[in-house]
């Protein structure tokens, strides 16, 4: 990890409590200085703060009450919230107002999920001396790891940064959190961790709860520091890669739930092509484009048929894009790597640009795709650089000339949140001769966590059935960040054995003082 940051430490450790700025990536001016990078000594304080919030923070009560007002003071707050975040990541006001709803969305359904109390997982099994073995009285449920870790994604200032899904289930599942906010919005994350500081006191929690650090190396200490239980972070495969292997060296190594990258490949089928290749193109279009390609689901890679269907695919999504205007990224550094990027891509051999992605200003870049023939991604070679994600209004079109290049080029990706399969009206139905569209579904389950059936990836829905994970390198862990079980990462269970009655913690006790869902003796209590 030290080496993975040589470069950065070398501008920490030459610039003492240096300032961080709020820019404007339109113009790549600086606003204002909104604060300093945390010392060591400043990030133990945050961490020392948050960890005494845990008794505190214990009572659900409390955490409910503290989740509902947090979403209540940033709905009061839009204006501002939307209007800063705006500024400094040129996403706007529509993006952002639709980002804002989610978080705050997210924040209550959280909240709920703390008052009904399922996600203890209660569990009761009566002693039994008749069973061979016998067996003891035991009782489980889940408590809260402790303080927790959260690294601020740069593409939603909101929904994956400081009041975001991280933060929100860690803080319903008990655990007092601090955040290591990203550097493209540090003015934004500093009025969210005020509001939901705010949100702290009025419901008489304390406002160490929420914890907030600038700059690099508190992001090392952080990750580091002995009283941090676990980690939450979105970003890019080194930077969460170099954390991830952090966290597991320390001496107590921590749970380190890393988003880090996804492809999110889509395979549209001949069928599907044949009947519907103009809707698909624009669908296509709208997805790659949407915030500027700046999704981490954004399809990257697009499986589609050579010959005429697949030619008629490739017209609409060129018309479509073509229609699309330059956008701002991020920062300026996301703008040279996107353009860098696709230079590499379109210098292969065999690699076409119908529109050309690149500089559509001096701070904008144009949206655009790629071509290549599926048989040069099926075996390793110099064009495996299309297989890695490229961040920003670019995709890869592969045109396969049968299922088995289609195979040939699944078999060589790496995991993936999303991956996405285009469908003929048959193949959807299972009534095609050749049960295309099971065997390709089967093909494409193993790389992702979600898998879309004739829609796009874009937009992932806050529901209980949501999962937004993937094998590695998409994330680090099995869980998801998105969705009622996030709040899992945060837990661990606890079986008590034999423990007399009053000991027991109230979520276990006989008398359901709580009024908590449980099972007993492997039924739900009350069946």
């Amino acid at each position: 990890m030290r080496q993975e940051f040589a470069q950065e430490e070398r501008t920490v450790a030459t610039a003492a409590a240096a300032p961080v700025w709020s820019v404007d990536p339109r113009n790549g001016k600086r606003r204002e200085q909104v604060a300093v990078e945390a010392t060591a000594a400043e990030v133990d304080a945050a961490v020392r703060a948050a960890h005494a919030a845990r008794a505190p923070l214990a009572d659900r009560g409390l955490r409910a009450a503290f989740l509902h007002r947090a979403a209540d003071l940033l709905d009061e707050a839009g204006e501002q919230v939307i209007e800063a975040a705006d500024a400094e990541t040129a996403l706007g006001p529509g993006r952002l107002t639709g980002e804002l709803a989610r978080t705050t969305y997210q924040l209550r359904a959280f909240a709920d999920i703390v008052a009904e109390g399922e996600f203890l997982g209660v569990l009761i099994d009566h002693a039994d001396p008749a069973l061979t073995p016998p067996r003891p009285d035991l009782r489980r449920y889940k408590i809260p790891l402790g303080v927790v870790a959260v690294y601020a994604a740069s593409n939603f200032p909101l929904a994956f940064s400081v009041p975001g899904g991280d933060t929100a289930s860690a803080l319903a599942a008990g655990c007092p959190v601090v955040v290591k906010a990203h550097p493209d919005h540090p003015a934004t994350s500093e009025l969210c961790a005020a509001l939901l500081r705010r949100a702290a006191a009025d419901t008489g929690l304390p406002e160490g709860v929420l914890g907030l650090v600038h700059g690099f190396r508190s992001g090392l200490d952080l990750v580091e520091h002995p009283l941090i239980t676990a980690a939450g972070f979105t970003g890019s495969v080194r930077g969460g890669r170099a954390l991830y292997d952090a966290a597991a060296a320390r001496p107590h190594p921590i749970p380190f739930h890393g988003e880090l990258g996804s492809l999110n490949p889509v395979v549209i089928t001949e069928a599907a092509a044949g009947e519907r290749a103009e809707q698909i193109g624009a669908g296509l279009a709208g997805s790659m484009t949407l915030g500027v390609g700046q999704f981490c689901v954004k399809p990257g890679l697009v499986l589609a048929p050579e010959g005429e269907r697949g030619d008629r695919l490739l017209t609409s999504l060129t018309a479509a894009v073509s229609d699309t205007e330059a956008g701002v990224l991020l920062d300026r550094r996301m703008r040279d790597a996107f353009l860098d990027g696709v230079r590499t891509r379109a210098q292969l051999p065999g690699v076409q640009a119908p529109v050309t992605p690149g500089a559509g200003g001096e701070h904008t870049v144009s949206a655009g795709f790629l071509t290549v023939p599926a048989a040069r991604l099926a075996t390793e070679g110099p064009h495996d650089i299309l297989l890695e994600e490229c961040f920003g209004p670019v995709t890869v079109l592969a045109r396969y000339a049968d299922e088995a290049e289609i195979t040939a080029v699944l078999a060589r990706l790496p995991g993936n949140l999303t991956a996405t399969l285009h469908l003929g009206e048959a193949e959807s139905a299972g009534s095609d001769d050749e049960g295309r569209g099971a065997r390709l579904l089967a093909g494409l389950t193993p790389l992702a966590g979600r898998v879309v059936v004739n829609g796009w990836p874009t937009g992932v829905a806050v529901a209980p059935a949501q999962h937004h994970g993937g094998p590695y390198p998409a994330t680090t862990s099995t869980a998801t960040s998105v969705g009622a079980t996030a709040i899992e990462r945060w837990l661990r269970p606890v079986a008590y054995q034999d423990t007399p009655p009053a000991l027991l913690p109230p979520e276990l006790r006989e008398e359901n003082p709580l009024g908590l869902p449980r099972r007993v003796n492997g039924r739900p209590a009350g069946a």
